[in-house]
């Protein structure tokens, strides 16, 4: 990071943050998101079912509560029915709220060796072979793990595990211009040039 600076917008009360990336951001696609300034700028974009508190301890992200059976191998997320994905005219894509079947195709599009995500490895290995997701219904989704695994809540609040709409990743302009739920929407993006959140 070359700088930041933090102002108010001269011609509307607004605050701007701005920040010089040297290295430019390689992609907001978030199931590639391996370096340091994708990581950043997609975390802005994007939500997973949890995050990371200052002391890097799970919070409700889009799930607002889950409970992790006895054996410690099946993690139940009741999810947020208030959280819409934003509308994208260059995707030609409507706003929409996410639900739990929007999760499942992210987690199996992130572990699907023809997508070749760099983060398929915070699932394979972990989740159950034969039925690791599950959406019994919109707010509802479950994940399965072969064997108990302590840091798997963590892993969840990485980029990789965010959430993504499916009439939007077949878009050729979707690594440039992805569709979110978090709190930032792309407002112009010139890749090498500049990207202008809102």
């Amino acid at each position: 990071i070359g700088g930041c600076d933090t102002h108010r917008s001269k011609n509307e009360n607004k605050l701007v943050f701005t920040m010089n990336i040297f290295s430019g951001i390689s992609t907001l696609d978030p199931a590639f998101a391996k370096d340091q300034s994708a990581i950043w700028t997609t975390h802005q974009i994007f939500n997973g079912l949890v995050k990371l508190d200052q002391h890097l301890q799970p919070l409700p992200d889009l799930a607002k509560s889950w409970e992790i059976s006895a054996d410690l191998k099946t993690y139940t997320f009741h999810l947020k029915r208030d959280v819409f994905f934003h509308e994208s005219p260059k995707l030609k894509f409507k706003s929409r709220a996410f639900n739990a079947h929007d999760f499942l195709f992210s987690f199996q599009r992130v572990m699907d060796p023809e997508v070749a995500s760099s983060g398929a490895w915070i699932f394979n290995e972990k989740v159950d072979s034969l039925h690791p997701f599950e959406a019994p219904n919109d707010s509802t989704f479950i994940i399965r793990l072969r064997r108990p695994f302590a840091p798997f809540l963590g892993l969840l609040s990485m980029p990789y595990a965010s959430v993504v709409a499916k009439e939007t990743v077949n878009n050729k302009d979707f690594a440039t211009h992805p569709v979110g739920t978090g709190p930032f929407q792309i407002f112009e993006h010139g890749p090498g040039e500049a990207l202008i959140l809102h």
